[in-house]
C-alpha cells in the first residue's frame, strides 16, 4: 500500500518588506498580496474635507511607516492570485497587517475571501471615521470595476 502523505506547509517568508501599495508588499524579490483584504489603488482618490486626496497613496504611505524597517513574517494562504503574487498573511511584531490596515481604515474586510475576519476592526475605524471613512470614498473592488 503506498501513503501519500501532503505536501509540507511550505517555509514563512521573513525579511524587511517593499510597500507596493497597502495591499501588496515584497519580501526578497517575492511580491505578497495581504490575505481578506483590500486596500484603496495607488491612483485611486477619496474625499475628505470637501478635498480630493490620494487615499491609495495616503494608505500605501501610513503601511511604509508603520512598517519602517522591521522584520516581516508572512505565511501563505492558498495558491498565488492571478496576478502570480503570493496570497499571505503577513505580520509585523506579531501584529497583523491586514487587521492592523482595516483597524486604521485603510483597507477593508474583503468579505468575498476573509468571510468577515476583519468586520470588528472594520466597525470600530467606520464607527471612529479613521483613514478613508473619514470622508467618502469608493470601495476598491468596486473602483477597479469601473
Amino acid at each position: 500500500m503506498v501513503v501519500l502523505e501532503p505536501p509540507p506547509d511550505p517555509p514563512p517568508i521573513v525579511g524587511r518588506a517593499s510597500i507596493i501599495d497597502a495591499d501588496t508588499i515584497d519580501v526578497h524579490g517575492q511580491r505578497i498580496r495581504l490575505w481578506g483584504i483590500d486596500a484603496p489603488e495607488s491612483r485611486q482618490t477619496c474625499e475628505r474635507n470637501n478635498q480630493t486626496y490620494r487615499c491609495g497613496t495616503e494608505a500605501a504611505n501610513a503601511l511604509s511607516a508603520w512598517v519602517g524597517q522591521r522584520t516581516v513574517t508572512c505565511a501563505a494562504e492558498g495558491r498565488p492570485d492571478r496576478y502570480r503574487r503570493i496570497v499571505a498573511r503577513c505580520a509585523v511584531g506579531g501584529v497583523d497587517i491586514g487587521g492592523w490596515l482595516v483597524g486604521q481604515g485603510w483597507a477593508l474586510d474583503y468579505v468575498r475571501y476573509s468571510r468577515g475576519a476583519y468586520a470588528a476592526p472594520e466597525r470600530q475605524a467606520r464607527l471612529s471615521r479613521a483613514g478613508v471613512w473619514a470622508g467618502a470614498f469608493q470601495r476598491p473592488w468596486e473602483w477597479r470595476a469601473r
